[in-house]
């Protein structure tokens, strides 16, 4: 009998992050929940043992300190048993930049980059080491679109598309499989923290659709999962596009066009 993997799900108390602990609960898997309501966690902890007879440790941890981000990285490189890592945890943000304070911009920053290419390395070697397991990192379709506004969160987000890429590049020749999920608007309480007004959005997810649909990806071993993208090609044109361009990049010499002042 196989032994399945423990996941190690952050931002786990509400939204997409408890919607993925119920759903890997209900496959069998044992779980890790991380975030920094211990009250919301031991509740969902409880209901999930008491569901579907898993165990469920609680890990409460703000991952924009370090003392508690340590003790998280700690947990992957330690525990073995932990073989997929959903790298959950993040934040938005209102207002435009010039409206946001260094302080505020820093601690997205942490959150949603630092935090998270940190547990990633923690778990990495590990995981190449035995040739097998998953790094799912939750972005955003904000980071393909700066025209949306959101120029921080939207930045924090394109740096998890690009990181999940390369580690793509890195580890799947290892046996490790990395998953990019780039949601659009879900209906979370990310919006409400954020000082946005969710109803004021024309079209929204429901979190359950949402990460039905990327564990759809997950199972298909889809390196970057787009559940509100309807028509694929449009992503894989993208690609194409992406590796035309590199092809026409010459090192050696600046384009004919910056080579006069006229």
């Amino acid at each position: 009998m196989t032994t399945l993997s423990t996941v190690l799900i952050t931002g786990a108390s509400s939204g997409i992050g408890a919607t993925y602990a119920e759903r890997f609960a209900r496959r069998g898997h044992d779980l890790v929940l991380v975030a920094r309501d211990q009250a919301r966690l031991d509740t969902l902890a409880s209901r999930l043992r008491r569901e579907h007879g898993i165990a469920v440790d609680v890990l409460q941890a703000d991952l924009t300190q370090t003392s508690d981000l340590i003790k998280v990285e700690t947990r992957l490189r330690d525990d073995r048993k932990i073989g997929i890592l959903i790298n959950n945890a993040g934040a938005a943000q209102s207002g435009s930049f010039i409206d946001q304070t260094p302080d505020a911009v820093a601690q997205i920053v942490t959150l949603n980059t630092t935090a998270l290419v940190r547990l990633a390395s923690a778990i990495a070697p590990r995981l190449a080491e035995a040739g097998d397991g998953a790094i799912v990192n939750i972005g955003s379709v904000v980071g393909l679109a700066p025209e949306l506004g959101m120029t921080v969160y939207g930045a924090t987000k394109a740096f998890v598309l690009f990181l999940s890429q390369g580690l793509t590049l890195e580890l799947a020749p290892k046996g490790v499989y990395i998953q990019a999920v780039l949601p659009a608007a879900t209906r979370t309480e990310i919006w409400e923290r954020s000082g946005i007004d969710i109803n004021t959005l024309p079209e929204v997810m429901d979190v359950g659709e949402l990460v039905d649909a990327a564990l759809v990806g997950f199972d298909r071993r889809e390196p970057v999962t787009i559940p509100p993208l309807h028509e694929v090609s449009r992503w894989d044109n993208l690609q194409a596009a992406r590796q035309v361009l590199l092809t026409d990049i010459r090192q050696s010499r600046a384009a004919e066009r910056y080579r006069s002042a006229s």
